[in-house]
């Protein structure tokens, strides 16, 4: 028989290590696992952040980044004497709030349906085309004025196909039927516009501006670039 605890002796016989210890009196693996599981939380906390602040709709100056559509009206500038003046205007496009209907009013059978399908395409909502009243050389687009949203869709109307004239619809409206029907703007589609694309009105549009004629001066007041109706 032996007084030796077995317990003692397979300790030290067996080859068993007692964990290594910091200066606290704990495990050193213990303290190092907690360091790296903080350095995570921090690491992830930061990961987040930064996409959290780069995502969708967080642009540096808190808007939604999202663009805004808009009509831009050529850049005219006279020059008289020493005196330079730029003008520049953009229009908000609007293209909802109003039911658009094209009248032909030329001598090209079909175009009005044609230019009912372009408008459709480029956003508006269109109705059944029409006959006009009578033929146009020029195109005219009319609003009812009635209608709060059709005066901005009207005049978006009208930069679109080359910058025409815009006014209130005159009673009776110049229609065959001498009615609106489901319009609450009427473009009558003049032999100037009839089967042209919106790109090459708006070539037309812009020629128009920048060969617009100075206005006359007199002594040193400012000089006024004109600004063309309806748009």
């Amino acid at each position: 028989m032996t007084n030796e605890d077995p317990s003692a002796a397979s300790a030290i016989g067996g080859g068993g290590r007692t964990p290594r210890q910091g200066a606290g009196g704990s495990p050193v693996g213990s303290t190092l696992s907690i360091v790296l599981a903080v350095v995570a939380v921090v690491a992830g906390f930061l990961i987040l952040r930064n996409i959290t602040d780069d995502g969708p709709g967080g642009g540096a100056d808190g808007s939604s980044g999202e663009p805004v559509s808009s009509e831009s009206v050529t850049t005219t500038t006279f020059d008289v004497g020493n005196t330079t003046t730029t003008t520049s205007t953009t229009i908000p496009r609007t293209v909802e709030g109003a039911t658009v209907v094209v009248a032909n009013g030329n001598s090209i059978g079909g175009s009005a349906g044609r230019m009912s399908k372009t408008l459709d395409t480029a956003g508006y909502t269109t109705g059944s085309p029409v006959n006009a009243k009578s033929t146009l050389d020029a195109t005219v687009v009319y609003f009812d004025a009635s209608v709060t949203s059709a005066e901005a869709v009207a005049r978006s109307v009208g930069i679109d196909l080359g910058c025409v004239e815009v006014l209130a619809v005159p009673t009776p409206p110049p229609t065959e039927s001498g009615t609106l029907g489901e319009a609450n703007v009427l473009v009558v589609l003049g032999n100037d516009q009839a089967d042209k694309t919106l790109e090459q009105l708006a070539e037309g549009c812009a020629a128009a501006t920048a060969n617009a004629e100075p206005p006359a001066v007199s002594g040193s007041e400012d000089v006024i670039a004109p600004s063309s109706t309806g748009g």
